[in-house]
């Protein structure tokens, strides 16, 4: 019989939220945002699934396409006794092609690391069927969840950590790097990490993306403010704000964001704050930046990894790499080069 997913649990933490949202919120005019990581509720979960299969949204079908042709590639250059863990795991559809590989080897232990306990429930459920796979779901943040991972590994096993779609691209310069650096800490000799980037396409082709005509993406986004009115006694009203996706081109990034339709003031009780709202203002939401390939090989050389291989989708361009620990010295001749 299959092993049902175990789950861990941490307690919703509503303080941490009301202190993001009121320090968020707290800022001038042209400086309020959100933390991306609160879009991922349980509607904000199945709105980006829904999103996935956009045909605007190419992203996620590239992603799946490498994953799909390259799993026994990938998972030949990582011999013995594997963990998978995966940093974001949404729904686990696309681990699907590594975990079988993995499995058909040995018996495999699976840790999807979410924040989102109804992505992990999805997770437990696209993957049931898996002969030979322990499912170990961690409701943490990427790094604690990745921490107990480590802790929990036997003598001899190595990790492969998965952290796909391009989640990288949600981090500013440097912290991509420097969040890269923190999993490299981590783990230990032997193990890897499998990394997804999205790479550079032309602008209105990712506006479409982010911006799609039926209005997904609008949703997905909104409902963050919907979130802080279920969660945290908000007093926004949906209708008053649109959403806007963006082109930085100093920063190749597309940015999301919510605009206030009209000068307004919005009461959120339970985060002890009263936001006032220029007409047009905006609350920023998050960030997906787009890498050139050598901006990625930079990317994982300051982190302190080598680049072992790395795949590219030609149909929308989409970059699978598979990334070791550096040895000391050759991180700190790569930090020394930063200088």
């Amino acid at each position: 019989m299959q092993p049902k997913m175990v789950l861990a649990h941490e307690t919703t933490d509503f303080a941490t939220f009301a202190a993001d949202v009121r320090a968020g919120l707290s800022k001038p005019i042209g400086k309020k945002e959100l933390p991306s990581k609160y879009l991922y509720d349980t509607i904000g979960s199945k709105l980006f699934e829904v999103i996935a299969e956009l045909p605007e949204y190419g992203l996620s079908r590239a992603d799946e396409r490498l994953l799909r042709e390259h799993a026994q590639e990938i998972v030949r250059r990582i011999p013995g006794d594997v963990i998978l863990c995966e940093l974001g795991s949404g729904s686990g559809k696309k681990t699907r092609w590594i975990l079988e590989a993995l499995s058909r080897r040995r018996h495999t232990y699976y840790f999807p690391i979410e924040i989102s306990p109804a992505a992990l429930a999805v997770c437990e459920r696209e993957l049931a069927d898996i002969d030979s796979v322990g499912i170990v779901g961690l409701e943490r943040e990427y790094l604690d969840g990745l921490l107990e991972v480590s802790a929990r590994r036997r003598e001899g096993q190595r990790i492969l950590v998965l952290f796909l779609g391009s989640t990288i691209g949600n981090f500013s310069h440097p912290a991509d790097a420097a969040f890269l650096s923190e999993i490299r800490r981590i783990l230990q000799p032997g193990d890897a990490l499998l990394l997804g980037t999205d790479l550079q396409k032309p602008i209105p082709q990712l506006i479409d993306a982010y911006d799609d005509p039926l209005g997904v993406t609008a949703a997905f986004n909104l409902n963050l403010l919907s979130r802080i009115n279920r969660e945290l006694d908000g007093g926004f009203v949906l209708a008053q704000f649109q959403h806007q996706a963006r082109f930085n081109p100093e920063t190749s990034s597309v940015e999301m964001h919510l605009q206030s339709l009209r000068r307004q003031s919005v009461a959120i009780a339970k985060a002890d704050i009263t936001v006032a709202f220029e007409q047009g203002e905006t609350i920023w939401t998050e960030n997906s930046h787009k890498y050139s390939q050598s901006e990625v090989a930079s990317l994982v050389a300051a982190a302190g990894w080598t680049c072992e291989a790395q795949w590219i989708d030609q149909a929308w361009p989409f970059a699978e790499s598979l990334l070791r620990v550096q040895n000391t010295q050759s991180f700190n001749t790569a930090k020394s080069n930063m200088k």
